[in-house]
């Protein structure tokens, strides 16, 4: 079985995503992705009253909301994420990497390692599945 051609769209809106992610403006982050997105958060379904942000989301307006709830828990200028390997077959995108954040209301910081799942079609991202160390997160936050 041979390579899989990858569309020349998936790589092109991941590295969108990313750049736009960089550089915090939730609309614009929210452009990338369709009207409707498969979106999943490694966390429980309950979730946890610490991270706010985590919840079911499915529509390009929740993406946004997603951001800005993120945005406003967080320091912007202390969060930071290495990403370490991009890997497209077809529509599909793995992002791996790690991340920093500094939360707002009490400087108190975490990381954690990620990986981001992402279907991309017709240029816009359709599924967003990203896991990360919720457990640690939680309990930094907690």
């Amino acid at each position: 079985m041979g390579p899989t051609t990858t569309p020349p769209d998936t790589r092109g809106t991941v590295a969108a995503f990313l750049t736009r992610l960089a550089e915090g403006d939730p609309d614009q982050i929210a452009a990338v992705f369709a009207d409707e997105v498969d979106w999943q958060l490694a966390w429980p379904a309950e979730g946890h009253p610490a991270v706010p942000w985590i919840r079911p989301r499915s529509t390009r307006a929740d993406v946004a909301d997603h951001f800005r709830e993120l945005n406003a828990f967080h320091v912007a200028e202390k969060a930071a994420a290495e990403v370490t390997r991009i890997l497209v077959d077809g529509t599909d995108a793995v992002v791996l990497g790690h991340l920093r954040q500094t939360v707002r209301a009490d400087g108190r910081s975490y990381s954690s390692p990620f990986a981001l799942h992402v279907t991309v079609e017709d240029g816009l991202v359709t599924r967003y599945h990203i896991y990360e160390d919720s457990l640690g997160i939680a309990t930094a936050l907690a």
